[in-house]
């Protein structure tokens, strides 16, 4: 099973646990969106409406249990997948606090390898508080009921190019009951700031940023 990579106080999935089917489906799929994301310039087009698949509500059995050698092989090539559903956090205490894109700008250029202690004072005193941010649904093949999305700075044709900033991202996991459709003007969401690396199959990040959406309008 694919390994998380997690950041500053977000656990990965207890050893053994189980997800269903649809999840392990939509986490491949965030995986998918944010590999495009970091590859190339693409121009962001609305989602083909297709029909929503039906998902069992039953763990996904494993063939057979894993062995020594199993684990040995996840271990020297793993590969990031987002976990499926939102772990519920304390709110932060307070009002809700209006930030941008800006205010989460970390001193890399486009290729520069991510470090913990390149993140700003600044951005690390976001670390769950909630928080609200404007910005756009990065595009899938999902129209309703959106449970996790990519948020991204803006709709540019070609701001998505090879080796995009990681701060003009961030990977929002609705906090369970709550979901949004996908619209192709800026959203404002809500909810609480955390960061969480996302490393690709070749250990690239692919995201450092992640909130719990509580709300999206």
């Amino acid at each position: 099973m694919p390994s998380v990579a997690v950041a500053h106080g977000s656990p990965a999935a207890p050893h053994g646990a189980t997800t269903t089917a649809g999840g392990a489906r939509r986490g491949m799929a965030l995986l998918a969106i944010l590999a495009g994301l970091a590859g190339g310039c693409t121009k962001p087009t609305p989602p083909v409406a297709a029909p929503e698949a039906t998902t069992s509500s039953e763990p996904v059995a494993a063939a057979h249990p894993p062995s020594p050698a199993d684990d040995a092989q996840g271990a020297a090539a793993p590969v990031a997948t987002p976990r499926p559903v939102a772990t519920p956090r304390p709110a932060a205490e307070g009002r809700i606090r209006d930030i941008s894109f800006d205010d989460v700008k970390l001193p890399l250029a486009k290729g520069d390898p991510y470090t913990a202690d390149v993140v700003p004072d600044s951005v690390k005193a976001l670390e769950r508080q909630r928080v609200r941010i404007r910005g756009y649904i990065l595009p899938s093949f999902q129209q309703r009921g959106i449970t996790q999305f990519v948020l991204v700075r803006d709709n540019m044709e070609c701001c998505f190019g090879p080796g995009a900033l990681l701060h003009d991202c961030i990977v929002v996991r609705m906090v369970p009951g709550a979901s949004t459709d996908f619209s192709i003007r800026p959203v404002a969401v809500t909810g609480v700031f955390r960061f969480e690396e996302l490393k690709g199959p070749d250990g690239k990040h692919l995201a450092v940023y992640a909130m719990d959406g509580e709300d999206v309008r």
